[in-house]
């Protein structure tokens, strides 16, 4: 009796802004008999200062990621062909990269990120407060975004321009993901 093969699990990295929850949904709806997981959702033990995690090393096993890990776990237990998880990580996280077949990078140049986080998390909020967390990423803010440049990007299989748009980053991460499971299956 041939046992079922377990579903691929897909990690979708990028900076904040760069387009993960929105290529993550994207893919779901595209993939048939996939799962989405949206590290958003979670509620981690982690770093309380992010830049100071950063200025540290950014050790990323620093994040306890067994709220997202175990629900990896039961998923994979499911009748599913994948598993996409918006995950900023890559293959950083010792313990998560037991469950991940294949890191996509998006990569969203730092201007148009910034644009996006704008015009989502500040479209009703005062000129006083968006001028503030420009000002917020320019002292300080920018090394987080670098981190995940210098370190996710060249740990990630498939790396995709982010500057795209939507429908194309999609498809091209659909191509990329059935070439793998042709050549890996």
């Amino acid at each position: 009796m041939q046992t079922a093969t377990p579903p691929l699990v897909v990690t979708i990295a990028a900076i904040s802004g760069g387009g993960k929850t929105t290529i993550t949904k994207y893919l779901k709806e595209r993939l048939q008999n996939s799962k989405a997981l949206y590290f958003d959702d979670y509620d981690f033990d982690g770093p309380l200062n992010i830049i100071d995690w950063v200025d540290r090393g950014a050790d990323y096993d620093e994040w306890n990621l067994s709220p997202l890990l175990n629900d990896v776990e039961l998923l994979l237990k499911k009748p599913l062909e994948y598993i996409l998880i918006d995950y900023p990580f890559a293959y950083k996280h010792t313990k998560a990269i037991h469950y991940i077949n294949l890191a996509v990078y998006i990569d969203t140049p730092l201007d148009i990120a910034m644009a996006r986080r704008i015009t989502r998390d500040y479209k009703n909020s005062s000129k006083e407060k968006i001028f503030t967390n420009i000002q917020n990423y320019v002292s300080f803010g920018r090394r987080g975004y670098l981190e995940m440049i210098n370190t996710i990007k060249p740990n990630s299989d498939i790396i995709v321009d982010g500057t795209l748009p939507i429908p194309e980053i999609a498809e091209l991460i659909y191509e990329k993901i059935q070439t793998w499971k042709c050549s890996n299956l």
